[in-house]
């Protein structure tokens, strides 16, 4: 079970990345466990084609376990399967707390957009009823709540709210109400 799943939207350089990196360490500090999806349209570059995983890749495995003390990797190779669905992402993953995902677009999931006005580029959240509330660094005429980027604790917190609000969460630890994240 991956417990409160939440997609961080935005265009490209729009900090969506710097976003989830400034959130983890809150989260795993007051004690939950997050997993991270991140799509890309781009071909995975995960080690040099001289590792001996790339070369057993190359040769023909369908997928490639390395593992250390440290950490461990599973590599698939679809060999031109149908590129696997989010839930099905979602369900190789162990169980977490929260799973931040970056991508999926097209995927029913509640999302926070990352919006920057200066960028030029159009907002997803006017076309896009999954998104619930922006986090920007410039004022919007949107009606969502709207959060400070250069405060990633006030995102969490709307997180850690709306997950509450949806079902999710302790009792040991409760999330704080979302009037604490008022902008």
């Amino acid at each position: 079970m991956q417990g409160f799943v939440i997609g961080i939207a935005g265009t490209s350089g729009s900090g969506k990345t710097t976003l989830i990196t400034a959130m983890l360490p809150w989260f795993r500090s007051h004690g939950l466990s997050v997993n991270v999806v991140k799509h890309s349209h781009h071909p995975l570059e995960l080690e040099p084609p001289t590792k001996d995983s790339a070369r057993f890749r190359a040769a023909g495995a369908n997928e490639v376990m390395v593992a250390s003390p440290y950490r461990y990797a599973i590599v698939r190779e679809l060999h031109g399967e149908k590129e696997p669905t989010l839930h099905e992402q979602l369900a190789r993953l162990s169980p977490a707390d929260l799973t931040l995902v970056e991508g999926f677009r097209s995927d029913a999931i509640p999302r926070i957009e990352v919006y920057r006005p200066a960028h030029g580029r159009e907002p997803y959240y006017p076309r896009d009823p999954s998104i619930l509330a922006l986090v920007t660094d410039a004022p919007t005429d949107s009606r969502l709540p709207c959060l400070p980027l250069n405060d990633p604790t006030a995102v969490v917190l709307f997180i850690l709210a709306l997950r509450a609000s949806r079902g999710f969460g302790r009792e040991a630890r409760p999330a704080p109400q979302l009037a604490a994240v008022a902008v």
